[in-house]
């Protein structure tokens, strides 16, 4: 794990804590006790072996967030981050590499066979919690955390009160639709629910349940229907992404996952899926699936033309509209100030060639020269046309947009040619090559026989 990545994953952890207190007032009361109660529970501490959190320390992390947002939750930097104080750092390394080769070894074991191998002088002396501590940062000690469930739970029906402050979101599997030059393919409905209105933010058929499938239609949702408070989602690898968990971090939307195998907190979802199929799905034809395109469009025409305007009878046979009309004042609207876009740009990472090219998504594109041989970070739009290009950063700093390559137009660009040492009694070597751009040949005299 690097050091920007431990950094991201313990103010993670410590949004996850403070994330249900957010959006109650400053100094409401009562909110102490409610942390003295959050803070007599274990935890899994990134990088540390504490399980125990004070309530002191929960109440300053609120007030950074407040203060600052996601950013202020971020621990300081440190120069010697991911490096043992405490010992040599050749013994470091060899501690985390044989850890690394035999993970079964436990740390008495390991710090024996490190000393009988040469690398650690058998007088130098290596706490057993010094070693777990460096074995922990790198990422090499995992904790099986597997509690027994309860047999027998309190569940209660629950009902939110306002617009925005719970929304839903899962997946069910669609219809088959035409793509071009594919044939058919199966599509999956991903869907959000707002809990207090039965509101359908947004929805949309797409061609899988990933995260970059997932992420553009939770955007599109929170440009129509504001932020939620709280979105409440399923156990699958697209809800478990780190990109998911900073976005939500960032908007200040509380992310909880539902427990694995107790599908009964989704029970609004699950019956508006029953509906869907029941209204939409059952009554689609060869022409509502001859494209993706068509398929949303005829989707979002049965949400907004009847599902909205339909009596509900969860919610007193008013409908879905009227009761968001009812509460739309509680709704949490972006701000000028956020750059949506810039947020759910998907992260990766790539090593720049020694032709100055970077490989992303099977399309070349073109960065600075200074960067060769340099790993950089490229931001994204997965839906997108490559030739609105990508986001190039190093070292956390914006360094430009890279363009898609043109080999074509690379053929009339000079090239720098590199200088050389030339020993005037050595006669010059015949050249391999000339280096020559296309237009310097254009431009040269022709070659005569005692030249050529």
């Amino acid at each position: 794990m690097t050091d920007a990545q431990y950094r991201q994953a313990l103010a993670l952890f410590r949004y996850g804590l403070i994330a249900e207190f957010i959006q109650l007032p400053a100094g409401s009361r009562g909110l102490y006790a409610r942390l003295r109660d959050k803070a007599r529970a274990d935890y899994t501490i990134p990088g540390s072996t504490r399980t125990r959190v004070a309530p002191e320390t929960l109440r300053h992390w609120l007030k950074d967030y407040r203060r600052g947002g996601f950013d202020a939750l971020l621990p300081k930097g440190r120069a010697d981050r991911g490096r043992s104080r405490a010992l040599p750092q050749a013994v470091a390394d060899a501690l985390v590499s044989l850890k690394d080769e035999q993970p079964g070894l436990s740390i008495p074991q390991l710090i024996r066979a490190v000393q009988q191998s040469g690398a650690a002088p058998e007088s130098l002396v290596l706490p057993l919690s010094t070693v777990h501590r460096l074995l922990s940062r790198a990422g090499l000690m995992h904790k099986a955390a597997a509690q027994a469930e309860p047999s027998s739970q309190d569940r209660r029906r629950f009902a939110f009160a306002h617009a925005g402050q719970l929304w839903m979101s899962d997946v069910m599997h669609g219809p088959s639709v035409a793509i071009p030059g594919r044939g058919r393919r199966k599509s999956y409905l991903i869907a959000f629910l707002d809990d207090a209105t039965r509101v359908v933010p947004y929805c949309a058929f797409a061609l899988a349940e990933n995260t970059q499938a997932f992420l553009p239609i939770f955007k599109q949702a929170l440009m129509r229907r504001g932020i939620p408070q709280r979105l409440y989602v399923d156990n699958g690898a697209n809800y478990r992404s780190q990109h998911l968990a900073l976005v939500c971090a960032k908007l200040g939307v509380a992310l909880i996952h539902a427990r694995p195998y107790q599908p009964q907190g989704k029970g609004k979802m699950e019956r508006w899926f029953r509906t869907a199929r029941a209204q939409l799905v059952s009554r689609l034809t060869a022409a509502d699936t001859e494209s993706l395109e068509t398929l949303n469009r005829r989707l979002w025409a049965w949400v907004e033309g009847e599902y909205h305007q339909a009596p509900h009878r969860g919610l007193e046979d008013q409908t879905p509209l009227d009761r968001w009309a009812m509460s739309a004042e509680h709704v949490r609207l972006p701000g000028p100030g956020l750059d949506l876009d810039a947020l759910f740009l998907f992260e990766t990472k790539r090593r720049v060639q020694r032709d100055r090219t970077v490989s992303l998504n099977g399309t070349l594109f073109e960065v600075d020269a200074a960067l060769i041989g340099h790993t950089v970070t490229l931001r994204f739009d997965p839906g997108a046309p490559p030739a609105r290009g990508v986001e190039v950063w190093h070292d956390e700093k914006f360094i430009g947009r890279a363009t898609p390559l043109d080999a074509y137009a690379n053929c009339f660009v000079r090239r720098n040619r590199p200088t050389q040492n030339i020993d005037p009694d050595t006669p010059p070597a015949a050249p391999r090559n000339t280096g020559l751009a296309l237009h310097d040949l254009r431009t040269r005299a022709p070659f005569d026989e005692e030249n050529r």
